[in-house]
């Protein structure tokens, strides 16, 4: 089978061996165990490998290199109209040679993607749409189009969307689907939490705007003002980072607060594994990756209501849910970790669903799919 690939994600050339971002690739190379060719349409940096970056791992795999497109700035978005045409040919030219055409949105190529393969209605596909696929959520109008398009199936045909959650309303092609990190053999590592009163509080992901992590600290500094014993290490980069370290350092938050950067992900399961709560505060999420992981462990995630995750916490039975309402949030947290015979059992709920979704059956669906 030759499935081709078509994406946003930034890939790397390191010694002739192509590298991307970690969770996407460790589900690529699932997806690659079963086909014979594998054909990657997408951006390529020339950048120094990071922590993060893992490898494909195919005997047969090729890189058919786009440039990236930006709607970031006036500039940008003249350059990707006439960036645009040349990347929809090199897209429709892949498509045609394919068996199985596997499309990853939201984002700009994946818009692309879209519109090129109504023009292959016998062709093979599926969509993984890893953002909010929420019908009432609030998203940028080229996220809209994509879900419009994929939505239809008189343009959209031979095509499964995997989309995260169960929304009511969506046409035939549209599956509600997962994703995951620790296979079944991980489950008899895992141990019933205890809580005292001294907290350890953990956030892992981007250091930017959508995910708040200043919001997290200052949380975090409430507690800490309310008397509570506690503690929050924080894992990722991105261009808050100095932002964050100034006010850890103008509010004497450095004993209780510490920034670790981007780590492997041994050293991050590590911190899940050591740590009793997840703070997510996030303006916009798929299925939140991490928020999975750190239930797998016994974590209990405190998040924001977006898309699929007031149902992946049962609805604050599971994790306790933000409103983005400081002071309403840091009560509610307040409240909850003085319960803590809940917290428990809150934590052994968190397992027992995430046991749920394992590599294991992941890579069953893969499989499926691809038949």
């Amino acid at each position: 089978m030759k499935f081709v690939i078509i994406t946003h994600t930034q890939h790397k050339l390191h010694h002739g061996i192509l590298y991307g971002y970690g969770p996407y690739i460790r589900e690529m190379n699932l997806w690659g165990k079963y086909v014979d060719e594998l054909t990657i349409v997408a951006p390529l940096l020339k950048r120094d490998l990071t922590k993060i970056d893992l490898p494909y791992h195919h005997a047969n795999i090729r890189l058919k290199r786009i440039p990236s497109l930006s709607l970031t700035s006036f500039g940008q978005i003249i350059k990707s109209i006439f960036l645009a045409p040349a990347i929809f040919y090199v897209i429709m030219r892949e498509i045609s040679k394919a068996d199985h055409i596997h499309l990853r949105c939201p984002g700009n190529i994946g818009l692309i993607g879209c519109i090129a393969q109504i023009f292959f209605k016998r062709k093979i596909k599926t969509t993984k749409y890893a953002g909010n696929w929420d019908p009432n959520a609030q998203q940028p109008l080229s996220y809209r189009i994509q879900k419009w398009l994929l939505s239809n199936t008189f343009l959209t045909r031979n095509m499964q969307v995997l989309v995260y959650g169960n929304w009511g309303g969506q046409t035939k092609n549209i599956k509600p689907f997962f994703t995951a990190t620790y296979p079944k053999s991980r489950i008899g590592d895992t141990i019933i939490r205890e809580f005292g009163q001294d907290f350890k509080f953990l956030f892992v992901g981007s250091l930017s705007a959508g995910k708040r992590p200043l919001y997290v600290i200052q949380l975090i500094e409430a507690l800490l003002e309310k008397g509570v014993y506690c503690s929050l290490d924080i894992y990722g980069e991105g261009i808050e980072r100095n932002i964050l370290e100034n006010y850890i350092d103008e509010k004497s938050l450095s004993d209780s607060i510490k920034l670790f950067g981007n780590q492997p992900s041994e050293e991050v399961e590590n911190a899940l594994r050591n740590s009793q709560f997840l703070i997510l505060p996030s303006k916009s999420e798929g299925w939140p990756k991490v928020v999975a992981e750190a239930m797998f462990w016994g974590v209990i995630p405190i998040v924001t209501r977006v898309s699929c995750v007031p149902w992946m916490l049962d609805h604050g039975n599971r994790g306790i849910l933000l409103d983005y309402k400081f002071n309403n949030d840091v009560v509610h947290i307040f409240n909850k970790i003085q319960q803590l015979k809940t917290l428990k059992m809150m934590s052994k709920k968190c397992m027992e669903w995430s046991h749920k979704f394992t590599l294991d059956d992941f890579e069953d669906e893969i499989k499926k799919l691809l038949k």
